[in-house]
C-alpha cells in the first residue's frame, strides 16, 4: 500500500480531496490497456475527470490503483504529476477502494469527492455545483443524480414522500415500483471524510459480489439519521460511464459534439460537424475556418481567418493568422502568417514556415525552416535545412540530408533559384542569390550569385532508334520526321536558287 500522505484540510472555498477510483479490469474493453486510460476527445478517461475535478482546488488527489497498475501510474505522472497513486491490492469493490484511499490520509478532515474513474464526460461545472448543494445543505454526504429516459441496469434514487434521498437500489434488487424511478445514481460523491471513514468501516460484503459497495454508504448514514442528500446534474450526459468499445465511441462522438459546439458559438466557422474532430486541448480563434474532413489533435492551435482542410490532420501544431492548410499531415509544425501548405503536403515535426512562405503539393518536410516567402512549390523533400527569404526551390529537388550514420544541415540563402531535380547533399551552403541548374547534384558550396552545375554534357547519338529499334513505332516515326526534314530542306535549297 502507498504511504500515507501528510494531514491536511481543504483549503477555503476548495475541498479536502479527490478520490478518483481506477482500480477496476474493465474487462468488457476486451483490452490490454486499463480501461480508464483509452483516449477521447485528447485526453484518457482518467485525464477527462482529472480535468474536471483540479477547479475545486483539492488538496489531495488521490488515484486509487489496481489492474494495470503500472501503466496507470506512468500515466499519472505524464498528465497529473501531483495526483498520488494509492494501491488496492484486492479488488474488493468501490466501498473497499475508497476505504484505502482514505487510509493514505488518516488525519483528512472536511468534505472528499468520489469519483469513478470512466465518467469522461463529467464536467467541471457539475462537480462544482454538487460541492455547493453539499455546502448549502449542510450534508455529510450528496450523492450527484440524474434524471434519464431509460434507467435500465442503473441504480435508483430512493426518496421519502418529502423528497428526501433515503436509498440507493440497484437494479436487481429493487421492486417494480423502484424500476420505473427514472432518477439514477452518478457514482459521484461529496461526503464529509469523518462520516465516510466511519461508514465505510461498516460495510459488509453479504452480496452476490461478495464485495464492499461504495452505493451502501448512504443508507448507513441514512440509519444514523444523518443528514444526506441528491443533487440532479444538469445535464444527464455528464454521467455516463464507459464499459465497452460501443460506448466509447458514443462518449467520443457526444464529446466532439460539445467541443464543436462551443467553437461554433465563440465564433468558428464548422462546415461539417459531422466529420470535423477537434481535441478539447485544441485552440481554435473566431473566424477560422474548418472544411470538412479535419481533424485537429494534442496542442494545436488555429489562428483567425486561418483555413485549415478538407481532409487535414494537424497533431500538435501552430497554424498562424490567414494561413491555410489544404488536404495535409502535419506533425509539431508552425506554419506562420499568411503561409500555404498542400495539397497532399506531410509536414513532420521541426517545421517551421514564416509569414508568406508555401509548401505545394506532394512535398515532405522535416525539421526545416522556410524564410518569408519562400517557395518548395512541389514534388521535393526538404530535411535538415534552413531555406532564408524569397527563394524557390525546383520541383523534385531533394535534400539529401542523411549518410546512413548521421543526419547533416543545407543552408540556402535569400533569393536563391534551386532548379528542377537537383539534389543538394549535405552538409551544403547555397549562397544568396544563387542558382543550381536542374538536374544538378550539388555536393560543394555554391557562392553567392553563382550558378551551381554539377551534371553531364548532353551527348545526342544520330540515328540510334532507326539501327537499335528497326520496325517499331518510334522508328517510324523517326523516318518519318526525317523525311519530312529531307523534303524541307530541298524545298529551301529551290527556292534558293530561283
Amino acid at each position: 500500500m502507498s504511504e500515507p500522505l501528510q494531514p491536511g484540510t481543504a483549503p477555503e472555498g476548495g475541498i479536502a480531496a479527490v478520490v478518483v477510483l481506477a482500480a477496476g479490469q474493465g474487462t468488457r474493453m476486451r483490452s490490454a490497456t486499463p480501461k480508464v486510460l483509452h483516449a477521447l476527445g485528447g485526453r484518457s478517461m482518467l485525464g477527462h475527470v482529472l480535468a474536471a475535478t483540479a477547479p475545486l482546488a483539492a488538496r489531495h488527489t488521490l488515484v486509487v490503483v489496481g489492474a494495470g497498475r503500472e501503466a496507470v501510474e506512468e500515466h499519472l505522472a505524464q498528465v497529473a504529476p501531483d495526483a498520488r497513486p494509492v494501491l488496492q491490492e484486492e479488488q474488493r469493490g468501490s466501498g473497499h477502494a475508497a476505504a484505502v484511499a482514505l487510509a493514505a490520509v488518516p488525519d483528512l478532515e472536511g468534505p472528499v469527492l468520489l469519483v469513478n474513474g470512466d465518467a469522461p464526460l463529467l464536467r467541471r461545472e457539475t462537480v462544482t455545483a454538487l460541492l455547493d448543494a453539499h455546502r448549502a445543505a449542510g450534508n455529510v454526504l450528496t450523492v450527484l443524480t440524474a434524471e434519464v429516459d431509460d434507467p435500465t441496469g442503473l441504480g435508483r434514487i430512493v426518496r421519502d414522500a418529502d423528497g428526501a434521498v433515503r436509498a440507493i437500489v440497484e437494479q436487481r434488487d429493487a421492486t417494480p415500483e423502484q424500476r420505473a424511478v427514472r432518477e439514477i445514481n452518478a457514482g459521484v460523491y461529496v461526503g464529509e471524510a469523518a462520516a465516510l471513514r466511519r461508514a465505510l468501516g461498516s460495510l459488509g460484503e453479504d452480496n452476490d459480489q461478495g464485495e464492499q459497495y461504495l452505493t451502501d454508504v448512504l443508507g448507513l448514514l441514512v440509519a444514523e439519521d444523518a443528514p444526506v442528500g441528491g443533487a440532479a446534474a444538469e445535464d444527464p450526459v455528464d454521467v455516463l460511464g464507459c464499459n465497452d468499445r460501443r460506448e466509447l465511441a458514443a462518449r467520443r462522438r457526444t464529446l466532439n459534439d460539445r467541443v464543436l459546439d462551443e467553437l461554433m458559438r465563440a465564433g468558428v466557422t464548422v462546415v461539417d460537424p459531422a466529420t470535423t474532430w477537434v481535441d478539447v486541448t485544441v485552440t481554435v480563434a473566431p473566424d477560422a475556418l474548418l472544411e470538412p474532413g479535419v481533424h485537429l489533435r494534442g496542442t494545436t492551435s488555429v489562428a483567425t481567418a486561418a483555413v485549415v482542410g478538407p481532409d487535414t490532420t494537424l497533431v500538435d501544431t501552430t497554424v498562424e493568422e490567414g494561413a491555410s492548410v489544404v488536404r495535409s499531415h502535419v506533425l509539431g509544425a508552425v506554419v506562420g502568417p499568411h503561409a500555404a501548405v498542400g495539397p497532399f503536403s506531410y509536414l513532420r515535426p521541426g517545421t517551421r514556415l514564416s509569414a508568406g512562405a508555401k509548401v505545394g503539393a506532394f512535398v515532405e518536410t522535416k525539421n526545416v525552416q522556410v524564410g518569408e516567402d519562400s517557395k518548395v512549390p512541389h514534388l521535393s523533400y526538404v530535411g535538415d535545412a534552413t531555406i532564408g527569404r524569397g527563394s524557390n526551390i525546383g520541383a523534385a529537388t531533394v535534400f539529401v540530408n542523411y549518410d546512413g550514420v548521421e543526419k547533416h544541415h543545407t543552408e540556402v540563402g535569400d533569393h536563391v533559384r534551386i532548379g528542377s531535380d537537383t539534389m543538394l547533399v549535405a552538409p551544403v551552403t547555397v549562397g544568396d542569390g544563387a542558382y543550381t541548374a536542374a538536374g544538378s547534384v550539388i555536393t560543394t558550396d555554391v557562392p553567392p550569385g553563382a550558378m551551381g552545375v554539377a551534371r553531364a554534357r548532353q551527348r545526342n547519338v544520330a540515328g540510334w532508334v532507326t539501327r537499335r529499334r528497326p520496325g517499331t513505332a518510334a522508328a517510324k516515326a523517326a523516318e518519318a520526321a526525317g523525311d519530312a526534314g529531307a523534303e524541307a530542306a530541298a524545298h529551301t535549297r529551290a527556292e534558293a536558287s530561283e
